[in-house]
């Protein structure tokens, strides 16, 4: 392995020439990003990756590598899925700051080209700033979203117009809504399905959601396709529980001119056809009527459809990405679910935790939710008292993230202010047949010989830190530099307590 850049230079009297401070500078500046990055790497002109830093080796692993010697001297594509490295070194631009999504993870980082005397491109250092950018950019990344869904509908919008203005409707238009950003969360729940859905959009393999109503499920399955290679095909979903029975087969596979009694005289394409060099989104797949599981089956085997009241076979192209809310190997046991099929679709199965399993969340979540409902509303986002946050913080959820903005945005319906209390919230829950859960005490109590003292100390300090934390971001709206200054902590001290906490 290439020995790293020689820093002899330091132990020299500074140079009194401009050119020997520059060099000297440089020669500085590479050692501190060595040093607090979380990884770097150099390419030379070719692509070819020459010296990897201690901190960049850690990833090897999670890139299929098991040693230095079998990464080294590899081009940089081949071992660096996604990289725009290349284009760094054909443009001869630094690309600063950029988001880097593969299987070992998602990444901040920056590309700097490398230039001789004559400024001619020699190659490039790639930096990792950020290897956990959902935890420590958060609140930036929350803003992000927000302004990209908005960004989204106003794309959609004009989509419609210029639909309406041709008059007819391209497969090519169909797009991902969400990326990874719009899954907000950062407790370990939310951040374990986010690395597996990270690693389960660089494969071809079917993936399958499975989770309670309201967790996100549908928002992933937009996020995995915006990561995967596909990424600038069509995204195209069906809702199976939404389409009537009799009307499935011709949504998912199309109709010939003529087929029956009242057909379109012209063909209309299906689903497959529609997703064909992208992904296709199966909501619902529990609810799939049994007679149609079998053509299912058939096509995703054999990769071609036939379109109602046609003879000839359609093939196509598709990544499949499958949701339920139901028990499928339950729906298998009772019959009720073709097995073979279960199979075929149960090859990358991601759970998806309900809301209860990542309170922590609730107050990032109720954050983005507001400004979601200001944006769309024009007014200002509804400010929580810590009772109410609290009260938030300890309800059951059953309809997860769905219920919870619901709940939000009756609260900001019929507020007279902007402000929001836990009586008000209390009124709404007990109106939609719910009673609220009491929020749980702030502090540990008990008389000796308590059980609730037996336990090891880790765990009750650990206990005691998640109440204070939970407390802190109540008490000032979950703001988190606000609590962060509270507790006496950074920011990114706190991103990796409500993480991992210890």
């Amino acid at each position: 392995m290439p020995a790293m850049p020689n820093t002899a230079a330091f132990d020299s009297p500074l140079p009194l020439d401009a050119q020997g401070i520059l060099e000297l500078a440089a020669r500085s500046m590479f050692q501190l990003f060595s040093s607090v990055s979380q990884g770097m790497f150099l390419v030379d002109k070719s692509g070819r990756i020459v010296w990897v830093n201690e901190g960049y080796q850690r990833f090897l692993p999670d890139l299929g590598f098991s040693s230095l010697d079998q990464f080294v001297g590899r081009m940089v594509e081949e071992v660096i899925p996604n990289t725009q490295m290349r284009r760094v070194l054909d443009t001869g631009q630094p690309v600063l700051i950029d988001l880097l999504t593969n299987r070992a993870g998602t990444f901040v980082v920056s590309r700097i080209p490398l230039r001789d005397d004559a400024e001619r491109v020699i190659g490039a250092i790639g930096i990792v700033l950020f290897d956990h950018p959902e935890t420590t950019l958060q609140p930036l990344i929350s803003k992000f979203a927000l302004l990209q869904r908005d960004l989204d509908d106003a794309r959609r919008e004009l989509a419609v117009q210029r639909k309406r203005q041709l008059g007819s409707a391209g497969a090519g238009e169909r797009r991902a809504k969400y990326t990874f950003a719009s899954f907000v969360g950062s407790s370990p729940a939310a951040a374990e399905v986010k690395r597996q859905a990270r690693r389960a959009a660089q494969s071809a393999s079917p993936v399958l959601l499975l989770g309670e109503t309201g967790t996100g499920k549908e928002l992933l399955a937009h996020a995995i396709h915006a990561a995967s290679s596909r990424a600038s095909g069509p995204f195209v979903s069906v809702n199976i529980a939404a389409v009537p029975d009799t009307l499935l087969e011709a949504e998912f596979f199309g109709v010939a001119p003529g087929a029956y009694t009242g057909a379109d005289r012209k063909a209309r394409d299906g689903k497959f056809k529609l997703a064909d060099g992208g992904t296709l989104f199966l909501d619902e797949i529990g609810d799939m009527p049994q007679n149609l599981q079998a053509k299912l089956l058939r096509a995703l085997q054999e990769g071609e459809i036939e379109p109602l009241g046609s003879n000839r076979l359609v093939p196509f192209n598709v990544r499949v990405v499958a949701a339920t809310s139901r028990e499928l190997a339950a729906l298998v046991r009772e019959g009720r679910f073709r097995e073979d099929l279960f199979y075929r679709l149960h090859v990358l199965p991601l759970r998806v935790p309900p809301l209860r399993e990542r309170r922590s969340d609730i107050p990032a979540l109720v954050e983005v939710l507001g400004e979601d409902l200001a944006l769309r509303s024009g007014t200002a986002p509804p400010e929580l008292l810590p009772d109410a946050m609290a009260l938030l913080a300890a309800q059951p959820w059953r309809g997860n993230i769905r219920e919870l903005r619901n709940v939000l945005e009756q609260a900001a319906m019929r507020s007279d202010s902007h402000t929001i209390d836990a009586a008000q919230l209390t009124r709404i829950l007990r109106e939609a047949g719910v009673e609220p859960a009491a929020p749980e005490p702030e502090t540990l109590s008990g008389a000796p010989g308590d059980d609730r003292l037996l336990r090891p100390l880790a765990e009750q300090v650990a206990e005691i830190e998640r109440r204070a934390i939970a407390a802190a971001l109540a008490a000032h709206g979950g703001n988190k530099q606000a609590t962060a200054r509270r507790l006496g902590i950074s920011r990114a001290t706190l991103y990796a307590r409500m993480e991992n906490p210890v």
